[in-house]
């Protein structure tokens, strides 16, 4: 950039408005507005601005955090919570042209010469006083069906795993645009100085379709609003502990050096992202401290090992995670995103998927029953699900011993608890043969927008403008489900 040429964000800083603007910032405290009017590239006058000091940005919030454990790979629903007898009874039959329609397969189903209905090899039982269906591949999610809303009536268009991940992590097939973690980090801020408000976890050592970074991503958004990734074992955070030899204090006097270089270059150059290389390097710092203790699990007692399971103790692991996610949590990290790989079963589901289940289910209810006991869920959203279902019907032969199923986008099972959500709930059904949506369709773009409106946000409303066009995280889609809020 010209050092004599001069920006937006330039002239704001300079101009006599910067009065103002420091005022309306000492009003809106921490929020995330609060730094984003003095200093977002992409800001407006016409942008969204907060209705007030508080949690909700646009109106009062039911929920000051999410942890989301995203099951990546499609989970069977068939298998786990949606309950469908018609499959066993019909078992190696083929399925009804009238059910399929139009439906596009995937390329790896599409040449088969049968298509022979695969009923589930679990058993089906009610649970809770909501009755809620489960099946025996779930033993702790008895526990806490009238704490949780089952939803299973989602559906999306996308029907291969990396375009319906990034749909559901960033409201869009196409890589690209900010993640639903960078979208709550950018209009909330944050609510520790010592912790990134957004932090991701990613079970160690699965198989299965590759995460990217770019899930986690800022996209269009400043870079300061990605996820910060942590990892399993000592090192939390690559590259956060000082080399040997080197002192906080060193480290300290090295930055202030650092910091006084780039702000030199900011007033020459005016660029924003050097703003924001500064505060990270300023987070980087305090997470030397902050980091350490909040993953260190040497003060949990006995009790949350045997309720969360012996996995717990082996960092990375899902059940690490999740014990993880309850202490950052308790640190008011504003998003906490978990993906276990692993759910992706075109063939021998039935091993497949009592391993996943194995793997997961415990923890899961572990966390929903912690956060309760500790006075968390009230204010803690916590989200379970894929990217998308799988096929009434078996990919390859069907025998019976064995069978595999297809990506279905069409129909799948989620579940919410806590944050406003009502509890002992199942929302919306499928047909008898689980493969179409019969009652309250929910949409990606639905459910995000109610993901946000549990954090006080009106999806219509947080937008940011990039290439001339205003960008929202569910796109010109979406509409808030309030058949399910406890305030509806």
């Amino acid at each position: 950039m010209n050092p004599n040429s001069i920006n937006r964000r330039v002239f704001l800083d300079r101009s006599k408005t910067t009065v103002g603007l420091a005022a309306l910032a000492s009003l809106l405290g921490k929020e995330g507005y609060a730094s984003d009017v003095l200093s977002s590239p992409g800001k407006s006058a016409a942008s969204p601005m907060p209705q007030g000091v508080g949690q909700g940005m646009h109106f009062p919030a039911k929920a000051k955090r999410i942890i989301y454990l995203f099951q990546s790979g499609g989970p069977a629903q068939q298998d786990l919570f949606d309950y469908k007898p018609l499959l066993n009874e019909k078992n190696g039959e083929e399925l009804p042209a009238s059910v399929r329609g139009e439906q596009r397969l995937t390329g790896m189903s599409v040449n088969q010469s049968s298509l022979p209905l695969a009923g589930s090899h679990f058993k089906f039982s009610q649970h809770g006083e909501s009755g809620a269906w489960l099946s025996d591949l779930l033993p702790y999610h008895r526990d806490i069906v009238d704490d949780v809303c089952f939803i299973r009536s989602m559906t999306t268009e996308a029907i291969n795993h990396d375009p319906a991940i990034t749909m559901f992590q960033t409201g869009s097939q196409i890589a690209g645009r900010p993640s639903l973690g960078s979208w709550l980090s950018y209009g909330l801020g944050s609510e520790n100085a010592d912790l990134p408000a957004f932090i991701v976890l990613v079970s160690a050592g699965q198989g299965g379709q590759p995460l990217y970074s770019r899930l986690w991503g800022s996209g269009f958004l400043d870079s300061r609003y990605q996820g910060a990734q942590f990892r399993g074992g000592e090192e939390a955070v690559l590259y956060l502990d000082n080399p040997d030899g080197v002192s906080a204090s060193r480290r300290r006097a090295q930055l202030n050096a650092i910091n006084s270089l780039n702000r030199h270059q900011f007033e020459r150059e005016g660029d924003p992202e050097i703003e924001s290389r500064i505060a990270q390097y300023e987070m980087a710092f305090r997470m030397q401290t902050s980091v350490p203790e909040a993953s260190n699990f040497s003060d949990e007692p006995e009790e949350t090992f045997e309720l969360y399971g012996e996995d717990a103790r082996k960092p990375g692991t899902f059940a690490a995670n999740c014990l993880l996610a309850r202490r950052l949590a308790e640190r008011d990290v504003r998003f906490i995103q978990l993906y276990h790989q692993g759910w992706d079963q075109h063939s021998n589901l039935p091993a497949g998927i009592r391993g996943q289940a194995k793997e997961t289910d415990q923890a899961s209810a572990a966390l929903v029953k912690d956060l309760k006991r500790r006075g968390l869920l009230d204010d803690t959203l916590v989200i379970w699900g894929g990217e998308f279902g799988r096929t009434a019907y078996s990919q390859g032969v069907l025998t019976p011993d064995n069978y595999g199923r297809d990506h279905h986008p069409r129909c799948f099972t989620s579940w919410m608890a806590g944050g406003g959500i009502k509890p002992g709930m199942t929302y919306g059904s499928t047909d008898e043969f689980g493969y179409n949506v019969v009652e309250n369709s929910v949409h990606v773009h639905d459910f995000n927008a109610t993901i946000l409106h549990q954090m006080g946000i009106d999806h219509e409303r947080l937008t940011f403008k990039y290439q001339g066009r205003r960008f929202r995280l569910t796109d010109v889609h979406g509409h808030v489900v309030k058949d399910i809020l406890t305030d509806a």
